[in-house]
């Protein structure tokens, strides 16, 4: 589904180069999770604007859906986006003009992949039943999270990026969150890969990568050790 291979990515300074990235290799199956875990400035956004075509390496390839992103133009990359990826973020990005059902659809509108079950389906799983006509500004930050992750998996993605999906959130709703969303992600069998800072939220996660000085560690097993 997803594959980094020898990835290179450096930005610009006063200073110098800054090299984020230094031949990262890294394989995503389909429906599998996977945690990315890094400090501050690892460069693990870095990686997840790669991984959905947003940038693109200096060097390496990311293959994305068996298509190399580097040979797609920006209007073939964004169609790709449209069609196989969805995208959860820590600030939620909400249409704060749409209510909560149009919100929720309308991704799959723009996919034109529009299931009127499985959005119903969604709206029941998302504890969103009888908020349909609220607006963003109505809702809670664990109701606004979980109406960010229903409108990614409203289509049906191949692939589902979330950057730290629960970090805005207190560590009871930031459980509840991520639990619903392993729920949603098994329940429509498309890959996860979800950068974030917390052991506890990478340890459910199928594998776990730690981005440090530019090259990925596997910490699977570190991760899944409750001790």
């Amino acid at each position: 589904m997803l594959e980094f291979r020898q990835v290179h990515k450096a930005y610009a300074t006063p200073q110098g180069p800054l090299t984020v990235l230094d031949g990262v290799d890294l394989t995503l199956a389909a429906g599998q999770s996977l945690a990315l875990m890094g400090e501050s400035g690892s460069g693990k956004s870095t990686l997840l604007h790669l991984a959905a075509g947003l940038d693109l390496p200096d060097a390496g390839a990311v293959t994305l859906a068996d298509r190399p992103l580097s040979a797609l133009a920006e209007p073939d990359r964004a169609r790709l986006r449209r069609e196989a990826l969805g995208l959860v973020f820590q600030q939620f990005h909400l249409i704060p003009s749409l209510n909560v059902i149009d919100n929720l659809r309308l991704q799959a509108r723009l996919a034109a992949v529009e299931d009127p079950e499985w959005t119903a389906e969604l709206v029941s799983r998302l504890g969103l039943a009888g908020l349909e006509k609220r607006y963003p500004e109505q809702l809670s930050g664990g109701q606004q999270q979980r109406l960010a992750i229903g409108r990614a998996l409203a289509p049906r993605p191949a692939l589902l990026l979330a950057d730290e999906p629960t970090g805005n959130l207190d560590e009871t709703t930031a459980g509840d969150v991520l639990a619903l969303l392993l729920e949603l992600v098994r329940k429509t069998g498309c890959a996860l890969l979800m950068v974030t800072h917390s052991a506890r939220a990478a340890s459910p996660l199928d594998r776990c990568l730690l981005l440090s000085k530019g090259q990925v560690e596997d910490v699977t097993e570190r991760a899944h050790d409750p001790s």
